[in-house]
């Protein structure tokens, strides 16, 4: 049975969820960026803002290892398929980036959901 492309499938639905996520660190760099350069920022709201990119950056990593879980998953499946073995390994490897995937997904949902909150203080004036 020849399994090793789908763990390569997976692939670019995650490249596009790496896209997304560095475009919102960008996004968050220079936001902070303009707000080191207002005096009148808190140091609760760029402690704040520090934390959410903290989250991003946890996420990133998660994303970029289940690409590699997912890459050697592809790899080792493809090798044992062309020397005729019949190790199952893949599948593990698979399920690992898969697993590494939906805790970058949690992280990044995390984090919208505090991006509102953190929103809504700065409307209210409370940070």
């Amino acid at each position: 049975m020849e399994n090793w492309y789908i763990p390569i499938t997976i692939i670019p639905g995650i490249g596009l969820l790496i896209l997304s996520t560095s475009n919102l660190m960008v996004a968050l760099s220079n936001e902070m960026r303009m707000l080191i350069a207002d005096t009148t920022t808190t140091q609760i709201l760029m402690e704040k803002k520090l934390r959410q990119l903290k989250l991003l950056n946890s996420a990133m990593v998660f994303l970029y290892s289940s690409v590699g879980f997912l890459l050697v998953s592809g790899l080792v499946s493809g090798i044992m398929q062309s020397v005729g073995g019949h190790n199952n390994s893949f599948i593990y490897i698979t399920i690992g980036g898969i697993c590494w995937a939906l805790i970058g997904l949690a992280l990044l949902v995390i984090y919208s959901f505090k991006a509102v909150k953190l929103r809504q203080d700065q409307f209210n004036n409370k940070c």
